[in-house]
């Protein structure tokens, strides 16, 4: 048989085979044995999630049947190599690479509404609140005499090793007949049930006391949980199954907790691509009820957009891509710990001042509010150009710190990582562009059909985990949030989980949501006059 040793962060690690691991590929038999590589593309060859280094032994590239050999390459992706023969094979795996950092995931958020303790369950006595992200998960365990929070616990959607986003996810459904059923054993018996129980645990409650759990997600995630293929949303007119609010029993969905009455509610959605987590945030900001000119803005995985003035409430989904998590960037990296978050740049002479998460040595790499400080950083002090190139007077001076690759020119912002020097090249640069573009024409597009301008919204909600991250003067001076001032810009946090907490302990809320489901139009922004100039016009930088 052959043997398999990885070099990791932690140390060697001997990985016993069998003849069937051959057939497999390395992401495979390295998720099986415990250390599930970033596969955020679907296993598809197209992310550089999963590269390694191979330094002995030889693999064979499922592309074309071809042997590796060893060597300083790092940028191996495990996806597309299988093992050989029985030669023992040694397997660099980067940190970058892992799956096993800590997540950052937000639990905090702001709700600006008065509720009443009326519970949605009036008989049971724990309910579970939960927020179902494309990336991550996050569980709240309530009393629900008090609507007291007594535990929570959060941790990535397993479903990740399937795909970074939910496109990868549906194109999953699509091709293969076991996609959901997969997909949905992973969210529920993968992720679900393990933070119940860890929730159950630190709050010292039976998991039979719960009697109700409410879930906000968007709409694939609903799909997803519910066991219900989501291959309509892929194609156009990306029509949803369901967007109505359902109820289960927990078995229904392969879930474990509470009596012979525990049900599960599927919190209500308006639109295919505008899920129930935004509803949930309709209601939780206070948004629903004011006349406005008031936004919601999600910079998920997926960039969600609702905007409202008077009686009219308009929504939009924005084809942002997961850059701003890290995906597909030279050293991208999640916002965990060993990440830098913070980038401050001086051009002449130049310096980069980093704060990582943690406060560690050694980087793994840079998340996303550390790449819109740097967007704006490096065209403030001249490092940069509008088109998002390195200006050619900085790289005459900056020797070599700045490297030219097949891909281009990049800049080494700091010389020790954990896998190397971090880097961030002008491929990145125009990813970021790219997704930035998408949410500020997003927002230019929805607030033109309102007929008011940036410097007219009272407030601007920013909802999402990277809200709270992010430096709101960087974010509008990059232009992500376009001709906004930080003073319009309210931080609310994980609005998705509040919705769900609301919903818990008083069902009149509920009916809020389903009241916003209804009013709601929603937009599809490349079918709306001045949506692709708008898009062309945010890739420079202010």
């Amino acid at each position: 048989m052959p043997r398999l040793t990885l070099e990791t962060p932690d140390g060697l690690a001997e990985l016993g085979l069998t003849a069937a691991d051959q057939k497999l590929p390395l992401t495979e038999i390295l998720a099986r044995k415990g250390y599930p590589l970033n596969t955020r593309c679907g296993s598809r060859g197209l992310c550089g999630g999963c590269e390694i280094g191979l330094r002995a032994g030889h693999l064979r590239r499922t592309t074309d049947g071809n042997l590796v050999a060893p060597g300083p390459d790092d940028r191996l992706r495990a996806c597309q190599l299988q093992l050989t023969g029985d030669e023992p094979v040694v397997v660099l795996v980067p940190a970058r690479s892992l799956l096993k950092h800590e997540p950052a995931i937000v639990a905090e958020f702001k709700v600006n509404v008065p509720w009443a303790a009326d519970p949605l369950e009036p008989a049971a006595k724990i309910g579970a609140a939960v927020d179902i992200g494309t990336t991550t998960v996050a569980m709240m365990l309530i009393d629900l005499a008090t609507g007291k929070v007594v535990a929570d616990s959060s941790a990535f959607n397993a479903q990740i090793r399937y795909g970074e986003d939910v496109l990868t996810r549906i194109e999953m459904c699509h091709q293969n007949p076991e996609g959901v059923r997969q997909l949905q054993h992973a969210v529920t018996a993968e992720t679900l049930q393990p933070l119940l129980a860890e929730a159950c645990t630190e709050a010292g409650v039976s998991i039979d006391e719960v009697g109700v759990m409410t879930v906000a997600a968007n709409t694939t995630m609903q799909h997803l949980l519910a066991g219900v293929d989501p291959s309509p949303l892929g194609v156009h007119p990306f029509t949803a199954v369901f967007l109505d609010h359902r109820v289960y029993k927990p078995v229904e969905l392969g879930l474990k907790f509470g009596g012979a009455d525990a049900k599960v509610h599927l919190l209500p959605g308006p639109a295919a691509y505008v899920g129930a987590d935004l509803s949930a945030g309709l209601v939780a900001t206070g948004m629903l009820y004011d006349e406005g000119p008031v936004l919601l803005v999600d910079v998920g995985t997926n960039g969600e957009i609702i905007a409202k003035v008077g009686d009219r409430l308009v929504g939009c989904a924005t084809a942002a891509g997961p850059a701003f998590e890290g995906a597909g960037l030279t050293s991208g990296t999640r916002g965990v710990k060993g990440a830098i978050e913070r980038v401050s740049l001086q051009g002449d002479p130049y310096r980069a001042d980093l704060q990582i998460i943690g406060d560690v040595a050694k980087p793994i790499g840079i998340c996303g509010s550390a790449y819109i400080d740097f967007l704006w950083e490096g065209r403030h002090s001249g490092i940069l150009q509008g088109n998002g190139r390195f200006a050619p007077e900085f790289v005459a001076r900056a020797g070599e710190l700045v490297q030219t690759d097949e891909y281009g020119k990049k800049l080494r912002l700091h010389a020790r990582g954990v896998s190397g020097p971090v880097w961030i090249s002008e491929v990145d640069i125009a990813r970021l562009l790219q997704a930035k573009a998408a949410i500020a024409a997003g927002i230019n597009t929805l607030l033109g059909l309102l007929g008011v301008a940036a410097a007219d919204v009272k407030t601007l909600y920013l909802a999402g985990g990277f809200g709270l991250h992010l430096s709101l003067p960087h974010a509008i001076g990059c232009g992500l949030l376009p001709g906004f001032k930080p003073e319009q810009i309210q931080v609310v946090g994980n609005t998705s989980l509040g919705g769900a907490y609301l919903a818990l302990n008083d069902r009149n809320l509920l009916e809020e949501m389903k009241t916003g489901c209804n009013q709601m139009e929603s937009i599809e922004l490349n079918l709306q006059p001045g949506f692709e100039d708008a898009y062309i016009d945010q890739l420079m930088l202010p």
